[in-house]
């Protein structure tokens, strides 16, 4: 794999000073984290906080704070981008429902649904959809699925956000984007059809 795209490889630069492949590093999980953050700001804050502006918040602190990164493998990397991301999460639940007091477990929560959203993304979306492919087996499947899903037309990738990741009936992911039922039922085959060619074609 190119090493412009290789965790590993771009981790060892970062880590001997390389800025650049600091900030490639961080790109590279740019869909995962803003997928990740979409889903908690539906759940908890009612879509009241923009995902993009939490991710780069996100990208901003992991860049302040890489020299206290001390795992060498992507899933190491990948959790402590979640860890990041539920404490920037937590700060802006205290701040938007007017609570001063940290609490930590606050922020455990929000890693264990982290977590979770990552682990659903990884095995129970991808699973059904292709085989692993080599470059499946070298890199976190949440990772390549969130990249997938983000290469998806707009509403082939609203209707599976809705129908598979936030757990939405037809009928509800239908009133969300003011959609007839059969019309959400075919972009809904049409998505995962378009989405599982992408994942197979993954050198």
């Amino acid at each position: 794999m190119h090493s412009a795209t290789d965790p590993g490889r771009l981790l060892v630069l970062a880590r001997v000073g390389d800025q650049q492949a600091l900030g490639r590093l961080l790109e590279l999980y740019r869909n995962y984290l803003t997928l990740l953050a979409r889903l908690q700001i539906g759940r908890r804050l009612q879509g009241k906080l923009d995902a993009a502006d939490l991710v780069q918040e996100t990208f901003l602190k992991a860049h302040r704070d890489f020299v206290r990164f001390r795992g060498s493998t992507e899933a190491e990397w990948v959790s402590w981008l979640r860890q990041i991301l539920a404490g920037n999460l937590a700060h802006e639940l205290r701040r938007y429902y007017g609570t001063q007091r940290r609490d930590v477990r606050l922020e455990r929560t929000l890693e264990e649904d982290l977590d979770q959203s990552s682990r659903f993304l990884g095995q129970g979306l991808i699973a059904p959809l292709s085989s692993p492919s080599q470059r499946v087996v070298r890199r976190e499947q949440a990772v390549l699925l969130a990249d997938a899903l983000e290469q998806l037309p707009a509403d082939y990738r609203e209707v599976i956000i809705l129908s598979h990741l936030e757990e939405l009936s037809f009928p509800e992911v239908a009133r969300r984007m003011g959609r007839t039922i059969d019309s959400v039922k075919n972009v809904w085959a049409r998505a995962l059809a378009k989405l599982r060619r992408s994942l197979e074609a993954s050198p």
